[in-house]
């Protein structure tokens, strides 16, 4: 009777485990084409991306705004969890802050048409860009914090002003091939260096 409950507890949770892996594969590709096609792509080709049939797709996500959410959410995840890791793996905070600062810029400039559907009227967006300041600007945070106190860079900078700064600054970027964003920001990310240095 106990293997019985076992094998089932373990077929639930391989199950389970399943599930994840699908869904994981599901938002990188909707990820993958939402940079290509931007997010109003036809969800066939999210499907076809996946290798996977659009059921799916509507089985895990009911509604186009539930996949975009979902992709976001976890993009705004990983540019999260990055900066820790970069500032304990980067030789110094500033050079762990200029790389973070660089995926956060690959993180704007491949968000084809998701401003648009953010100003939507959908109240499923509605949350998206206070769950985005809250997990990245602590972060953000903690990288100028630490190249501060390393005396690289000024201590008065905030991180609202230098994501707002750079998130002006990569506006327009993806529809203008001879812009690169990423070289303008690393001109501000330079700027911030202490000039005694």
């Amino acid at each position: 009777m106990n293997d019985d409950g076992e094998g089932t507890g373990h077929a639930a949770r391989a199950k389970r485990a399943d599930a994840r892996r699908n869904q994981e594969t599901l938002l990188d590709a909707a990820a993958a084409v939402f940079v290509a096609s931007g997010v109003e792509a036809p969800v066939r080709e999210i499907a076809a991306k996946a290798g996977v049939g659009m059921g799916t797709i509507y089985r895990h996500f009911p509604t186009r705004a539930d996949l975009v959410v979902a992709v976001y959410r976890r993009q705004v995840e990983a540019c999260a969890e990055a900066g820790p890791a970069l500032l304990e793996s980067g030789p110094t905070p500033y050079a762990a802050l200029g790389r973070w600062i660089d995926l956060f810029v690959d993180f704007l400039v491949t968000k084809h048409g998701l401003a648009a559907v953010l100003r939507s009227d959908n109240t499923d967006f509605e949350a998206l860009h206070a769950y985005f300041l809250d997990r990245l600007l602590p972060v953000c945070a903690q990288l100028l914090d630490a190249s501060a106190e390393a005396g690289e860079i000024r201590s008065d900078i905030e991180a609202y002003e230098l994501m707002r700064g750079v998130g002006n600054i990569c506006i327009g970027a993806e529809s203008d091939p001879r812009y690169d964003a990423r070289r303008v920001v690393g001109l501000l990310i330079a700027g911030l260096r202490r000039s005694d240095r």
